[in-house]
């Protein structure tokens, strides 16, 4: 009783009843914590504030000049647009080395011999699936037509010919595919020309090159390199390390160029603003951009994903869909397929019984190769600034559409507006102006949240159906866990792509549980 009285009695100079440090400093500690919480989130999407503020900012500049200021001279307009023109230089600038280091650790990291036969088919079904995306949104991009109605003046191009046969088309699809030069690939490509002689009125084909970087001969020939390189063991594990050094570098480079994307932003949409005759229409067709991209994610992850898991699997989709919910709205909220990892693991494990050897074999490779949201994105801006330019697309360019998307989103960038390098490099791959861009930088942050949703969901239908086939071939425990231990050490001597690898290596130390919120990295993929 002596000590419970000594422990009930009260301090000098503290009320009764009232220990030290009980009552307000907790309330204070509450509202510390809420405001630790509150900071740690703001860092987090900082960079989407500000590029958000930079389009508000230039679309009220823009619309301040065309309002209040006469017609801009071209000297002025060119002033204006000078600091968005530094950041379209920037993005032109990486986009030679981010193809061919971020392809080369791509393909390197996916050795088919140590993937096996059932990464094989995972990897098919992420190809076709991001194909699938690909074609789904360059066919609603020609159905809705969200960047026609703009009066703009046609883009100049002195080597276009109109009169091009289709067979001389696909001819140079394969020179491009395969160049001669990998050094002049660079800075060049080839296309056929044909000229007319004015005397005998006479027409010749010649085989000409346009100031346009090779990007399919590029993408090729890294693919072609980085499963080389692994093919050859331990001899190419060093230049393997080389580039994948080179392209954490690179990524290193594009997160301080997207600092300065808000003000690049700002002053690229206020000069669009000012050419713009009819500025409404303008907003009017972004609005359309924004609701083909969102239905074309709608569809692709509602309808075409649910149908393959049901045409194979012979299962509800939907009940499959309804276990992944909460992985889902964490992408959305994140905006990065990485930080949606060990969450989504957690979900198809426990709701939709993947076992964790498929979910810890399937899902990283997932986040490196499957790609569908934004493949569909990209085909939908790029056939929308086509329109913008009043630039036709021929067959031949809608191929090269497709294989451009679906071929580089191996080993895709991890980085914040990484599906607008990308869009880049489509943009280049078809000779469309970059300059555009600015228009998709505007609305990417939104954008962007669909098209991770869309990867996330993806990578798990890809665990679902791996699921589903080691159950029909009776695949024993014993032996499928030694198949994918043989994968795990096989990849474990090469650094995996730079959105997968850090993951994979928090994996190995601390298991699939860790918290979603400890990976801030921001990303369309």
């Amino acid at each position: 009783m002596v000590a419970e009285a000594a422990r009930g009695s009260p301090k000098p100079g503290e009320p009764n009843g009232v220990v030290a440090g009980a009552g307000p400093p907790s309330r204070a500690g509450g509202a510390g914590r809420r405001a630790q919480r509150l900071r740690s989130c703001l860092r987090t999407h900082l960079l989407v504030l500000m590029t958000v503020s930079g389009v508000v900012a230039g679309a009220a500049l823009g619309l301040a000049l065309a309002r209040w200021v006469p017609r801009l001279s071209r000297a002025h307009q060119v002033v204006l647009g000078f600091p968005g023109e530094l950041l379209l230089r920037l993005l032109r600038l990486i986009i030679l080395p981010l193809v061919v280091c971020s392809l080369v650790g791509g393909a390197a990291s996916l050795d088919p011999v140590a993937l096996g036969r059932m990464g094989g088919w995972a990897l098919l079904f992420f190809m076709l699936t991001t194909l699938m995306a690909s074609s789904l949104g360059v066919g609603l991009a020609f159905a809705l037509r969200p960047g026609v109605g703009i009066q703009v003046q046609p883009m100049q191009d002195k080597q276009r010919c109109p009169t091009k046969e289709m067979l001389d088309s696909f001819l140079d699809l394969f020179r491009n595919i395969f160049p001669d030069n990998l050094v002049k690939a660079a800075f060049s490509s080839y296309s056929t020309r044909y000229d007319t002689n004015g005397t005998q009125n006479d027409t010749m084909k010649a085989l000409c090159e346009k100031d346009d970087m090779n990007i399919l001969g590029l993408v090729v020939f890294a693919m072609v390199l980085g499963v080389a390189l692994r093919k050859i063991g331990a001899e190419g594990e060093l230049l393997i390390r080389f580039f994948n050094s080179f392209n954490e570098a690179t990524m290193v480079i594009v997160s301080w160029i997207m600092w300065y994307a808000p003000v690049g932003i700002m002053f690229l949409i206020a000069e669009k603003i000012v050419e713009m005759e009819d500025v409404g229409q303008l907003f009017a067709n972004l609005g359309k951009y924004v609701g083909c991209c969102i239905l074309g994610h709608l569809i692709h992850g509602l309808l075409v994903l649910p149908l393959i898991y049901f045409a194979i699997t012979r299962k509800n989709p939907y009940r499959f869909l309804w276990g992944i919910v909460p992985a889902l709205a964490t992408a959305f909220g994140t905006s990065s397929s990485s930080a949606t990892l060990p969450l989504m693991m957690e979900c198809v494990e426990e709701k939709n019984g993947v076992s964790k050897h498929i979910s810890r074999f399937i899902l990283p490779i997932g986040a490196t190769v499957n790609m569908d949201g934004a493949a569909l994105f990209q085909c939908v801006a790029a056939v929308f600034i086509a329109q913008l330019n009043n630039v036709p697309l021929k067959f031949i360019h809608v191929i090269t559409i497709l294989i451009t998307a679906t071929a580089s989103s191996v080993g895709a960038a991890g980085i914040p507006a990484g599906g607008v390098l990308t869009l880049a490099i489509i943009l280049e791959a078809i000779s469309l102006p970059t300059k555009d861009i600015s228009i998709i930088l505007a609305v990417d942050w939104l954008v962007d949240r669909f098209c991770t949703i869309i990867n996330v969901e993806g990578d798990a239908f890809g665990a679902g159906l791996l699921q589903c086939y080691v159950d029909n071939t009776k695949a024993g425990e014993g032996s499928l866990g030694s198949e994918l231990a043989e994968v795990k050490d096989a990849a474990s001597t090469v650094p995996l792509s730079p959105e997968a690898d850090p993951l994979i290596l928090k994996m190995v130390k601390s298991g699939p549980a860790g918290d979603a919120n400890t990976c801030e990295k921001e990303s369309v993929m």
